[in-house]
């Protein structure tokens, strides 16, 4: 069995000895960009990989394409392969933040054509709260070897969305807070405001209470109403920097609502061209 989506601390509980799982701990902040990896190193998910936003899951940024930019596919690949990641491996990813960055490896291991990825429901939190063990402890990973094959149609550039502004063949999903999307708050970007068109979901409306993902066909009424008469073939998902993005992406494939894409520039890399236009 494997599993796409979501997958539950039990299952993974089950699997931590299957050498064919590898469990990667994807915590970060934004404001604390080492905090993630400190906390790895306190205590974690025994036997998990940890991949770092940044130094790992993102590219050298240049000033023109946003703040988190996809990584190399090829230098991702032999990353992943240090994790003991190989094409027949599934993956579980967790971190203590919703899965907003879990998702980040998700949508980029998907990207790179490997759809045994999951998100562990609730996260770090989760599994500590179901009593699972944790260790500090790292030892060194079975190398292997991963062959990317890349996916490119599951992503779009900054120059498809604005060909696509003023169409109906697309629909522009912003997964930031509702304030930010106003033009309100903004603390991360220069420039406040959102993709002209864009519909706001805020990645966060796809938990529940406790953490974890609402049922799937509450999900799929809810992101029906966002997506309206458009099929998910045309929805284009962003956020500020393509992270959080992934998450109502990860949200849409547990519903059944197969087929976006994301733009992985978002609102970062679109306002780093003045000519581009800026609704508030």
């Amino acid at each position: 069995m494997h599993y796409t989506t979501l997958i539950s601390p039990a299952d993974v509980a089950r699997r931590l000895d299957d050498a064919r799982w590898v469990v990667c701990d994807c915590r970060h902040d934004l404001g604390d960009i080492e905090l993630g990896r400190r906390e790895y190193r306190k205590a974690h998910i025994p036997g998990a990989r940890f991949l770092h936003l940044d130094d790992d899951l993102s590219g050298p940024r240049n000033g023109r394409n946003g703040r988190h930019p996809l990584p190399d596919p090829q230098a991702l690949a032999i990353r992943l392969g240090e994790c003991g990641i190989g094409n027949d491996t599934q993956v579980v990813a967790y971190d203590a933040s919703g899965g907003c960055y879990a998702a980040r490896l998700w949508w980029l291991l998907r990207w790179l054509g490997h759809a045994h990825v999951a998100v562990i429901d609730g996260g770090w939190q989760a599994w500590v709260q179901s009593g699972h063990a944790t260790t500090a402890e790292v030892h060194p990973a079975r190398p292997a070897r991963f062959v990317p094959r890349l996916q490119a149609q599951l992503a779009v550039d900054a120059s498809f969305v604005l060909r696509h502004l003023d169409t109906t063949e697309t629909c522009v999903v912003d997964a930031r807070s509702p304030d930010r999307f106003r033009g309100e708050n903004e603390t991360l970007d220069p420039v406040a405001g959102h993709i002209p068109g864009a519909t706001n979901r805020f990645f966060r409306d796809n938990l529940d209470a406790s953490g974890q993902f609402k049922p799937a066909d509450v999900l799929r009424q809810e992101l029906q109403r966002v997506l309206g008469a458009r099929a998910p073939a045309q929805v284009l998902h962003q956020c500020g920097s393509g992270v959080t993005a992934c998450h109502n992406l990860l949200a849409m494939e547990h519903a059944g609502l197969a087929g976006s894409r994301l733009y992985p520039g978002s609102w970062s890399e679109w306002v780093s061209d003045p000519a581009r236009p800026v609704a508030r």
